[in-house]
């Protein structure tokens, strides 16, 4: 497959549009014109690349009416790549457009414009639970696998140390002796290994605890 390939498609698309189009002029790929509108300017690539971004962030100071234009990939595993470049692309206002190959099927994925973020609730509270919940600053920028200290593994050591010290406990006795309200669920699910559940209700350190403990 060529770049040239998506060009009869993004040209009949535009055509379409009311647009009179010409490819390969000056550094642009595709211009097409419509009246007095400001130029439109694809980008082609047969496939997404960091050149592509770079290529359509300098045609936007001739117009910023600027589309990129790929391979419609197809498949759930195209869909996924391309939404992520869709993110991308979006706040960098450019457009997106694919091409199917097969029928010549062009698809408006989004079109230029300033970016607008859509804040969500959700994942802020989020992270501002977690930050509330941390103890202290135990992980550096850039943590990843066993270098990362979240809150949740803050509280299941403190259960862990509790229990070190104190031997088999009850759940709830646990909870009220460290102040943390989850400790029977924690020591439950037991996701790092920790605990053993010795009685209904009751739990005490495994080897893996012992050890995390010291």
């Amino acid at each position: 497959m060529q770049e040239t390939d998506l060009y009869p498609p993004i040209k009949t698309f535009l055509e379409g549009q009311g647009y009179a189009v010409k490819g390969e002029i000056g550094p642009a790929d595709v211009v097409a014109l419509r009246d007095d509108d400001p130029p439109v300017i694809v980008e082609l690539k047969t496939a997404f690349s960091l050149a592509l971004l770079h290529q359509g962030i300098d045609r936007q100071a001739v117009t910023p009416h600027v589309y990129l234009a790929v391979p419609d990939a197809g498949g759930a595993r195209g869909w996924k790549a391309l939404r992520a470049n869709l993110k991308l692309a979006r706040r960098l206002g450019l457009g997106v457009l694919t091409v199917r190959l097969s029928d010549g099927l062009v698809t408006v994925h989004c079109d230029p414009g300033p970016f607008r973020p859509r804040l969500t609730t959700k994942p802020r509270e989020r992270l501002l639970r977690e930050f509330a919940a941390r103890r202290g600053d135990p992980s550096p920028g850039g943590a990843t696998g066993a270098g990362l200290v979240t809150a949740y593994r803050q509280d299941a050591m403190v259960l862990a140390r509790h229990l070190a010290v104190q031997g088999p406990c009850r759940g709830r006795d646990v909870r009220d002796a460290t102040g943390i309200p989850n400790a029977t669920r924690i020591m439950r699910d037991n996701h790092y290994g920790w605990f053993a559940r010795t009685a209904p209700g009751t739990y005490a350190l495994s080897a893996e605890g012992r050890d995390a403990c010291g």
